[in-house]
């Protein structure tokens, strides 16, 4: 594609030297190809700017840059004699740049986006399966994995929503497929940081609204905002034919109507305690998951779901509610919501033959372990036992947060390893612990520090018994942990059964 016709995408820019051919945009200097559009993206650790040299030794042809810093890149670009496009914000014109370069593929398929704090993976999933089941084809973004067609692989970035180029490259392949419809786990990160840019959403729905990721938001407000991108992209997306704009959302949570003020989309609501268009009515719990009677104005229909939880409820509601206003009909979507399995790591049973239970979970901030422990308290004939760490690099406060949830809700912690990336383990730990001493636990008593990750989920079983349940939580579907520089394969249900079978029940 000539470079001229990618910045007519962009409306008015500067543009210096001369036109060129274009094989790829990237934004990761390591990874530039010979004839890529580099755009140099300032980031949070480092500045695309220092490294066009090395771009263009890879064989960029041209560079996207602010124009706010051309101490960074003019005298670079006139060097290597690079085309340049000046613009005022590189972040914003890499989603730009990306969906013209694959040439649009957001406008030729219905997109759906889910945020919320919890539940988004589940509902992107259960959402994908109901309307495969009512024999469509669709593309998927979520924190678990990726599909296009019949490829799917597994997400290993440390990023729900990757960056803009990885997010259209994957619309352009599910089109490719045949896919009609893509769902997209629609993070408040992917949304602030334009990664979400120009997916022309059809659907917009919400899961809860709590608070999370405080040291990159800084308020409850913020946070709220970022969430709301996505309703208000309903009014900006290119209009399809024949294809309603929808607002989902969750009447049961206060940030509904923040929402549904956004957009002038078609709202639907669901909800169990509140009136609403699809509810939950007669939740009675099953052996891992619930029995309910979805109610709809076209009726009722009994639904078996296979996941255990309220919260599970509530994310069956949102995906049964999103398959709906796709005219999917509601007897299969109870049909859907049967023959749906779950989600891997999402609290995945692990059974080794063991005398106790032992459960995998993503909970990895406290109301998400909150939620969890809350659940397995119900359901637990002995004691109940948690293995968790926190992430590092994230909001300290989710620490403490974190260990008061497990000295309030668990009989016993272990407190080990997550992903500490660049802080001392022992220092995430340490945090952790002033929450459960705040909870009133004692460490030796209540709780204990075992770093290893391995050998802190082998303490845990050794010390389990029949009845108890041992929740290993905050890793979920995740296949590393990164320690400084080291990152380790690892994945807790792989471990789990390893240690199971190691030991004769």
């Amino acid at each position: 594609m000539r470079l001229s016709q990618l910045v007519a995408e962009l409306g008015a820019v500067e543009t210096l030297g001369v036109d060129a051919d274009v094989s790829a945009v990237c934004y990761d200097s390591r990874r530039v190809e010979p004839g890529a559009l580099f755009v140099a993206v300032p980031g949070f650790r480092a500045d695309g700017h220092d490294h066009i040299g090395e771009a263009a030794a890879r064989g960029a042809v041209a560079v996207a840059v602010q124009a706010d810093r051309p101490e960074k890149w003019r005298a670079v670009v006139e060097e290597r004699g690079l085309a340049a496009v000046v613009v005022a914000d590189t972040r914003r014109a890499l989603a730009g740049l990306a969906a013209a370069f694959h040439g649009h593929p957001g406008r030729k398929v219905r997109v759906i986006g889910v945020t919320g704090t919890d539940g988004k993976t589940t509902v992107v999933h259960l959402v994908s399966h109901l309307l495969e089941t009512a024999g469509h084809r669709c593309g998927l973004l979520s924190t678990v994995e990726s599909q296009a067609g019949d490829r799917i692989w597994a997400n290993e970035s440390r990023f729900t929503t990757p960056e803009a180029p990885d997010v259209q490259a994957l619309l352009a392949e599910a089109v490719a497929a045949g896919a009609d419809y893509a769902v997209l786990e629609s993070t408040s990160h992917g949304l602030t940081l334009h990664r979400l840019d120009h997916c022309e959403y059809d659907v917009a729905a919400m899961t809860n609204v709590t608070a999370d990721h405080m040291d990159f938001h800084r308020s409850r407000e913020e946070y709220r905002a970022a969430k709301g991108q996505l309703f208000a992209m309903l009014d900006q997306s290119t209009r399809k034919a024949g294809v309603e704009k929808v607002a989902v959302l969750n009447a049961d949570d206060p940030a509904s109507g923040y929402f549904r003020g956004l957009t002038s989309a078609r709202a639907i609501t669901y909800g169990i305690e509140t009136p609403a268009d699809v509810r939950a009515a007669e939740i009675r719990p099953s052996e891992w998951g619930s029995r309910f009677r979805l109610a709809t104005s076209a009726g009722e229909e009994e639904v078996a779901l296979a996941l255990p939880g309220d919260f599970n409820v509530y994310n069956a509601l949102a995906a049964a509610t999103i398959a709906l206003s796709q005219e999917v009909a509601s007897a299969d979507v109870a049909r859907g919501i049967a023959s749906f399995s779950g989600v891997p790591g999402r609290l995945e049973r692990i059974d080794g033959g063991q005398p106790f239970t032992v459960v995998v979970d993503f909970a990895h901030a406290p109301e998400a372990l909150r939620r969890v422990l809350t659940f397995l308290r119900g359901r637990c004939r002995g004691r109940l036992i948690a293995v968790f760490g926190c992430i590092g690099e994230r909001e300290r406060p989710r620490r403490a947060g974190m260990g008061q949830a497990a000295g309030q809700l668990a009989d016993f912690a272990i407190l080990t390893n997550d992903n500490p990336f660049s802080e001392g383990p022992e220092a995430i730990i340490a945090e952790i612990a002033q929450g459960l001493r705040e909870a009133g636990r004692h460490e030796g008593h209540h709780f204990v520090a075992i770093p290893d990750r391995r050998e802190a989920i082998a303490h845990a079983f050794a010390m389990a018994v029949e009845g108890d349940i041992v929740l290993l939580a905050g890793k979920g579907h995740e296949q590393s942990i990164t320690i400084g520089e080291t990152v380790i394969d690892w994945d807790d249900r792989r471990v789990a059964r390893e240690l199971l079978s190691a030991r004769s029940w």
